[in-house]
């Protein structure tokens, strides 16, 4: 039986590394046959993964989709422009949440230029799937487009009075997109503002076996890193974004009273407080400004006896520093931040949880580290925790589906 070809857009790919990178590779090459549309060209790193893999990758091709692609890009301009005109707090807040609405017609535009890529150039039985969706517009991005399955990993800019009216007028496109949240916390909020809009819960991220790290690579890690076996060693990945709490991070290491290796990777990152931990009399500081390589991050997490996630309250959406931690086996020291998160990961013994903004608490679980290492996560531990594989995760977006009641667009 030959299997479905599998269209995968990801409007992301031009930033290299991270979750995009590391799940729109996997799951292309386990498929085998796929097609990658990319509408802002693609990160080398990952140009060479899908190549490598024999993977076919094209930008938005036909009159029509190229189209859509231009409109979305001057739509993106716009929205830029404006947010540097209305910067200033001085403009009423509806003023200064217009660039955001147009930014989220911008990432329709494209999405769909995508989407009637994806099935122009596959065949009729393709499955679409948008890795990285707006969290708005789903009607207007499956009339322009055609039938897809779309990826809202969370919730940043709601639709205000005009953008709300354009998704009314093209709701009937809701019936030619199956939406999918990776959290139970991103579906409420979704169906809240869209109660017509079916949303499923599927985790985006993927693991296999072969992603765990080797004893010989964290060996040789430490070295390249200079943590002495008798140290402990902690990496903070990622950029550092509003929903990350470093503010409790700072308030840990300066009540740290024994030594602790700090390996920062990623972009955006406060070079201010950075300089700060670096004077700490503690703290050991490597830092690896962004955007990484998917080896370097690798290397990283290989040198830690634990990663760090520090999250404010209420931050609902799936971690994929947590999926790292579990696919790499590296123990995780994690806030308290979401129910759901600690539900999952109560009772885990490579595991500890500290309250949100507790900097004490923190300094504690940090200085057990020296002399009390935590286990790392097993091979069983992914599907335990409901973490697919990368052939599980394209075996479901490619299982059959019920028919959709709108035709599929034109090729």
């Amino acid at each position: 039986m030959t299997a479905v070809t599998l269209v995968l857009v990801e409007p992301g790919a031009h930033r290299p590394g991270g979750h995009r990178h590391r799940t729109l590779t996997a799951l292309a090459a386990t498929h085998g046959d796929t097609l990658v549309v990319v509408p802002h060209g693609i990160a080398a790193e990952t140009w060479t993964a899908l190549t490598a893999a024999g993977v076919e990758v094209t930008d938005p091709a036909g009159t029509m989709a190229r189209v859509l692609a231009v409109a979305g890009t001057a739509a993106a301009a716009v929205a830029a422009a404006g947010q540097r005109a209305f910067a200033s707090r001085c403009w009423p807040t509806a003023v200064r949440r217009l660039p955001h609405q147009v930014t989220l017609v911008a990432r329709c535009l494209t999405e769909a230029a995508c989407v009637r890529t994806g099935h122009r150039l596959a065949d009729a039985t393709a499955t679409v799937v948008v890795l990285s969706a707006s969290e708005a517009l789903h009607g207007a991005a499956g009339l322009l487009g055609g039938p897809h399955t779309r990826f809202v990993h969370e919730v940043v800019t709601t639709e205000d009075t005009m953008v709300r009216l354009a998704g009314r007028l093209t709701r009937r496109g809701e019936r030619q997109v199956r939406v999918l949240a990776p959290t139970e916390a991103v579906r409420d909020e979704l169906t809240t503002l869209f109660p017509h809009l079916p949303v499923a819960v599927r985790p985006f991220a993927v693991t296999d076996e072969d992603d765990r790290l080797t004893d010989a690579e964290r060996r040789q890690a430490r070295v390249a890193f200079g943590v002495p076996a008798t140290e402990a060693a902690v990496c903070l990945v990622g950029g550092w974004w509003p929903y990350k709490d470093t503010g409790v991070v700072d308030a840990a290491l300066g009540r740290l009273d024994v030594p602790l290796h700090l390996l920062v990777a990623g972009s955006p990152l406060d070079h201010e407080v950075l300089h700060r931990w670096s004077a700490l009399p503690q703290v050991r500081l490597r830092t690896m400004p962004g955007p990484a390589s998917e080896a370097q991050i690798r290397a990283v997490y290989a040198a830690s006896d634990a990663t760090l996630v520090a999250r404010r309250p209420g931050v609902g959406k799936e971690s994929g520093l947590v999926v790292d931690a579990v696919r790499l086996g590296v123990p995780l020291i994690v806030s308290d931040h979401d129910p759901d998160l600690t539900t999952t990961l109560a009772g885990q013994d490579w595991v500890r949880l500290f309250p949100p903004g507790d900097g004490v608490a923190l300094a504690g679980l940090l200085r057990d580290l020296t002399c009390s290492p935590l286990p790392r996560p097993t091979a069983a531990t992914a599907p335990a925790l409901g973490v697919p594989t990368a052939a599980e995760q394209t075996a479901f977006l490619t299982e059959p589906k019920e028919p959709h009641p709108c035709p599929p667009c034109p090729r």
